[in-house]
């Protein structure tokens, strides 16, 4: 095998993924590394065997070190694990698990996977949508990789190699708005880098313990809570998602000092946590770290008074490897509104000539350093428009203050963040359009207080075709994941359009006169309590599962930050506290706790007639 050590004299700077993790099983082999709650921890020195035996896997079943390994596996430690492997010995590509076959399909081709990892047991889609596309399959079983097709040929990649440097470690969707998503390649020296970064902003040392809940097919994740934590020689907990009611447990038997989050997931933390408060007393955290969308000014107090740390907001992007700027630790001062300091790259502010501004003057944010991606895969046209001058334009609008923190101030792109989750409006709008009713369509931002933004949808409708908001929702959620449907569809003569006779996306929602969607989406803007026990029943699942202090009977479940996982726990429950099989799909059918309690009483009826 060839080994990467740490990179040049600098104690703590690597050059590649596997040069990280053989450095921290030399200096810490027997400090816990990778966490569960339901599995003993591996140390440093267990994590290095087991991806070195991960990788060997990869070998056996004809995987080299430049092939796409496809990984569509649920949250927790084997996903933690195939990644560090995939990355180190081939070229890993995590999927979101959560996509519907047609999506996936998409992923699968634009990468050009040499193997799709999916986990062992019952047949994911994932499975299905590999051997339909001819793509060797691995499952993960019992730590190790089996592959369904028998090992590679003999001496086809014999070696287990391991790559570092500029050669490419990780690839990404991220999502276009008027063309095909794009490929971001990260390499080694990339990720590497931002993960020093992170660990180097937030001060991390071998004592620290983070409480990963966000995916690890995402940046986020992926760098800010475990890369940065390897890099620190720190542990982590790899949670299987978020999942609020389960937040605290994990708190009171991890031991976390620190954990990172998006605003949502603050949120549903806050709306828990007067239930816990013996949890927030006994564990305390040494700080809580938010990024991936902008924190309100309020959440981010209440955090601080609740759990008594501060709360250190960054501002990240795949193409940075995440992390670009990020507020500091105390004592230095944390800004509220900002997303902080450059923290890795050069951070500078660009007119529309390519000219840069001086502080406080607003223009696109540009970045520049050794986490930035040097470009998107096969893409000359994305990259021509991305880069200027040595920088990469990020397609955020902001400024830098004097002392040198940064303000965002809008969007230059169109893509959606719904908490956090890029959203193409391209890539809905094209389900829109399949639907046998809809001539024209327009996918765009709503302001959403719960959420930050949501999904809505303009439509023009064939003549003579009739097509409702329900039916629209459920085409497209058929075929997209649930975080995609439109919370709001307006049906219009003709769409909004700019003086060239293209739609503009940015302000539509505006323009159409839909102002911020509500925290909770009621029939008459009002809280309607519960009036049947099967009713109560309901909302007190729902907000169980949703993290919520109490769900109305008009309340619909996705506009309440419902997806598709916790569609799936709360059929879990509702087998559980009754032994009825509810449809998943039940959840869009019927989507209010009104008429999901009409479900239970029908299916009552049935077993107990009167």
């Amino acid at each position: 095998m060839r080994e990467y050590p740490v990179q040049g004299d600098r104690l703590g700077h690597f050059d590649s993924l596997g040069g990280l993790l053989l450095a921290q099983a030399e200096r810490f082999p027997d400090r816990p590394a990778l966490c569960a709650s339901d599995a003993v921890p591996l140390t440093y020195s267990d994590l290095w065997v087991r991806v070195r035996g991960l990788v060997h896997d990869l070998r056996r079943a004809g995987i080299g070190p430049e092939d796409r390994v496809a990984i569509v596996l649920p949250g927790g430690p084997e996903l933690a694990l195939t990644f560090l492997a995939g990355a180190a010995g081939a070229v890993a590509a995590p999927i979101n698990p959560a996509y519907r076959e047609e999506e996936l399909q998409f992923h699968l081709a634009d990468l050009r996977a040499s193997a799709v990892v999916a986990p062992g047991g019952d047949e994911p889609a994932a499975s299905k949508v590999a051997r339909a596309l001819g793509i060797p399959l691995l499952r993960y079983c019992d730590h190790r990789l089996v592959s369904e097709r028998g090992h590679g040929a003999a001496g086809s990649h014999s070696g287990v190699e391991l790559r570092g440097g500029d050669a490419p470690a990780l690839l990404l969707h991220t999502s276009g708005t008027t063309s095909r998503p794009k490929l971001v390649p990260l390499s080694h020296a990339n990720l590497c880098a931002s993960a020093v970064h992170v660990r180097d902003t937030l001060a991390l040392t071998p004592g620290d313990r983070c409480l990963n809940v966000m995916p690890l097919f995402h940046i986020h994740g992926l760098v800010a809570a475990l890369l940065a934590s390897l890099a620190a020689g720190a542990a982590v907990e790899c949670a299987p998602g978020f999942y609020a009611p389960e937040f605290f447990r994990w708190m009171d038997g991890f031991r976390p000092t620190w954990y990172t989050a998006v605003p949502t997931m603050h949120q549903a933390i806050l709306a828990r946590a007067a239930k816990h408060s013996d949890v927030v007393a006994r564990r305390r955290l040494r700080l809580i770290r938010s990024s991936s969308s902008a924190l309100p000014p309020q959440v981010m107090a209440e955090l601080e008074a609740v759990f008594g740390a501060p709360v250190i907001e960054a501002y990240g992007m795949t193409e940075a490897a995440h992390q670009m700027a990020s507020n500091p630790l105390p004592p230095s001062p944390r800004k509220a509104g900002s997303v902080g300091r450059p923290a890795g790259p050069e951070i500078a502010i660009m007119d529309e000539a390519g000219s840069l501004l001086p502080a406080t003057r607003t223009g696109e944010v540009v970045i520049r350093g050794p986490n930035v991606t040097r470009g998107y895969l096969d893409n000359a046209d994305a990259n021509r428009r991305a880069f200027a001058g040595g920088w990469f334009r990020t397609g955020d609008q902001g400024y830098l203050d004097p002392d040198g923190y940064l303000f965002i101030t809008g969007r230059l792109k169109e893509i959606i963040n719904r908490a956090g989750e890029k959203i193409a409006p391209r890539s809905v709008e094209e389900v829109l359009l399949s639907h046998p009713a809809v001539a024209e369509a327009a996918v765009f931002a709503v302001p959403d207080v719960s959420l930050g933004e949501a999904v809505g949808a303009a439509i023009v409708l064939r003549p003579g075709a009739g097509a409702g908001e329900r039916e629209l929702q459920h085409h497209v959620a058929a075929r997209l994941a649930d975080f995609n449907v439109p919370a709001v569809i307006l049906v219009r003569d003709e769409l909004p359009k700019g003086p060239t006779g293209k739609v503009q996306r940015i302000g539509l929602a505006a323009r159409l006169g839909l102002g911020r969607l509500p925290a909770r989406a009621t029939g008459d803007g009002e809280f309607v309590a519960p009036r049947t026990p099967a009713e109560e029943l309901v909302a007190d699942l729902w907000a169980g599962v949703l993290g919520l202090e109490r769900v109305g009977v008009l309340d619909h479940f996705l506009d309440l930050g419902g997806d598709s996982m916790l569609a799936a726990r709360l059929v879990a429950l509702v087998r559980a506290e009754l032994g009825m099989d509810l449809p998943q799909r039940s959840l869009f059918d019927a989507p209010t706790v009104a008429e999901q309690a009409e479900l239970v009483e029908g299916w009552l009826r049935e077993r107990h007639p009167a």
